[in-house]
């Protein structure tokens, strides 16, 4: 496994992490659900999720969490361990901060930013 003070996570990884916050799921569900949390800007296929899934996996981040069979077919459940919910709020500050840096250096007559606030680090 490895430490936590990791730079930074890509963005799949991210959003799957962030997908598993909502409990454990199984391959297609955090499929969908990275989807919708990202907007529609990752979309996984199969190959892609559980390449990322198998890295998240071996570093400790995530846990296979039971098997069911459903139409003849294995639907394994993963869900977040507590190093990867630690990682991904380190992951989230780092990337609030980020914007933060550039929104307080923007000219207030050009920015377009988003109605939601970040909360004091």
């Amino acid at each position: 496994m490895r430490s936590s003070s990791r730079v930074s996570l890509r963005e799949p990884s991210y959003f799957v992490l962030a997908a598993l916050l909502d409990g454990r799921l199984h391959g297609y569900a955090v499929v969908k659900r990275v989807e919708e949390l990202s907007a529609g800007q990752v979309k996984l296929a199969a190959g892609s999720l559980y390449s990322v899934l198998d890295r998240l996996l071996g570093e400790g981040y995530v846990i296979a969490d039971g098997e069911e069979i459903v139409n003849g077919r294995a639907r394994r459940y993963y869900r977040l361990t507590e190093t990867g919910q630690q990682l991904l709020a380190q992951e989230a500050d780092r990337l609030a901060q980020a914007a933060r840096v550039v929104h307080e250096r923007l000219p207030q007559a050009t920015t377009n930013r988003p109605t939601w606030r970040t909360s004091p680090a």
